[in-house]
């Protein structure tokens, strides 16, 4: 019998927490490998995160081009090819799995392919197509295999008419009709994509807004864009059934009583489940609830040299989240002494137009939380730069402790939203006021400057509007 192979550290699952947190490891001296059965990048760089964004900027380019009498500019004959739209966000995903390759030869970490299942403490099994290949040994043990879709109960993904984000990522045409049962960032994107390209999109929400968890105020904007857009939308809305045959057949009890709706095909986005399933975890004794590890501040499960990160420890689901939390993890095991993650600043963002991102408290919670606020915003239609680019949509709305001037939340609604959000991210760590802020000389002209102006509205001074 070979000789089993011996580790320092075996990562289970090679996402954008498995992956950051071998490399993390193998900086700092630890032998590592890293068992993945698919391609290196996880969900994020495959099948999630980058090829969306490529799908999302095609679905960016295509709304210009409806409104390119706007600009001065006219054409005949415009056509898609979407298997070639398809085509560009799997070559996109697939160079991004092969730059982790690089970077696993660049830090000396081995790929192991296969499955990954724990037979005792430091021992797992790897298996390929349900047969054992080996065993190998590691002092410490990460699980990082993620998350995969829900779905509602009775109800079954079958890939073709209901359908999860990874088939809507690959469908062979452009569907005539399409439902979105559930209006998370996955569902709102993915509505977004579709309507663009003419899909006729219903979005089924049982939440009173879309985006349920971010602001109200930039929700409900969000909801008026759509709707404008023609995608239709329905809230605090229950799926009854979804029945398949020639077409998609969903019916939903809403506010309106029973409505049918047929579709092509059904997206389900109603959220995730941690992959925990046939890992052995029961055998070495893993504390797991509703399919998620439970672990502490450092990735640490409830037994001593195994941890767990990303997705399949809990939300938040995101995939920057997970990144932290391996270099966090990989850096306690090495004997540092790592600062935990502050989950009340996480940003979040949604890659639809216009786009939504978010930190800190929604001014919701920060009410409930018992703050007396000082609420600034300032429109994308006051801004001299959006207006120079043809983005007047949205807001920068910035939540304030009146009593003490530190920034509470932020939340942004409009084009490069998700780039803006950085700024306020560092400042609320550093817990900035509002002095701070608009007292920082932004650029002119930037959409960035309406970050500064929303800062001294929230206290009567803002200069544009």
């Amino acid at each position: 019998m070979a000789e089993q192979r011996q580790y320092d550290l075996v990562v289970v699952g090679g996402g954008p927490g498995g992956y950051v947190a071998a490399i993390r490891a193998a900086q700092l001296g630890l032998k590592t490998g890293v068992i993945e059965r698919d391609k290196l990048g996880g969900i994020c760089l495959n099948w999630g995160c980058i090829p969306t964004k490529a799908l999302l900027k095609n679905a960016e380019i295509m709304n210009h081009f409806k409104h390119a009498e706007d600009w001065g500019i006219t054409y005949k004959d415009l056509k898609v090819d979407f298997p070639k739209i398809v085509e560009r966000s799997r070559k996109v995903a697939n160079i991004n799995s092969k730059g982790v390759e690089y970077l696993f030869k660049k830090n000396k970490i081995e790929h192991i392919p296969g499955f990954g299942k724990l037979l005792g403490k430091g021992k797992i099994e790897v298996s390929k197509d349900g047969k054992a290949t080996e065993t190998i040994q590691a002092k410490n043990i990460i699980v990082a295999t993620g998350a995969r879709p829900r779905t509602l109960p009775n109800v079954k993904i079958d890939g073709k008419q209901v359908i999860s984000s990874t088939e809507a990522m690959i469908l062979p045409q452009i569907p005539k009709a399409m439902v979105v049962i559930g209006a998370g960032a996955i569902g709102v994107e993915f509505a977004y994509f579709y309507n663009s390209f003419g899909t006729k999109v219903t979005i089924v929400e049982m939440m009173p807004n879309i985006l349920p968890v971010e602001d109200k105020e930039l929700s409900k904007l969000l909801e008026s864009s759509f709707r404008k857009q023609g995608i239709e939308i329905l809230t605090e809305a229950k799926v009854e059934s979804v029945g398949t045959g020639k077409e998609v057949n969903v019916v939903v009890s809403g506010k309106d009583g029973k409505k049918e709706i047929k579709a092509d095909v059904a997206l389900m986005a109603i959220g995730v489940q941690g992959n925990v399933e046939n890992m052995g975890l029961e055998t070495v004794g893993v504390k797991v609830e509703k399919s998620w590890i439970q672990v502490d501040d450092f990735g640490r499960t409830n037994v001593e040299g195994i941890y767990a990160i990303g997705d399949v420890a809990g939300a938040p689901w995101l995939a920057h989240v997970a990144s932290r939390e391996g270099i966090i993890c990989a850096e306690t095991i090495a004997g540092q002494k790592p600062q935990p993650i502050d989950y009340d600043n996480i940003p979040g963002c949604t890659y639809c137009q216009p786009q939504v991102a978010s930190i800190g408290l929604t001014e919701e919670k920060a009410i409930a939380a018992g703050y007396q606020l000082k609420v600034g915003r300032f429109p994308f239609s006051a801004s001299g730069k959006a207006r120079a680019i043809g983005e007047t949509e949205g807001l920068v709305k910035l939540i304030f402790d009146a009593k003490y001037g530190e920034l509470l939340g932020a939340h942004i609604l409009g084009a490069e939203a998700t780039e803006m959000i950085a700024e306020l991210g560092v400042a609320k760590a550093l817990e900035t006021t509002k002095n701070g802020i608009a007292n920082t000389i932004h650029a002119h002209p930037t959409l960035s400057e309406a970050i500064m102006e929303a800062a001294d509205n929230a206290y009567g001074h803002s200069i544009n509007i």
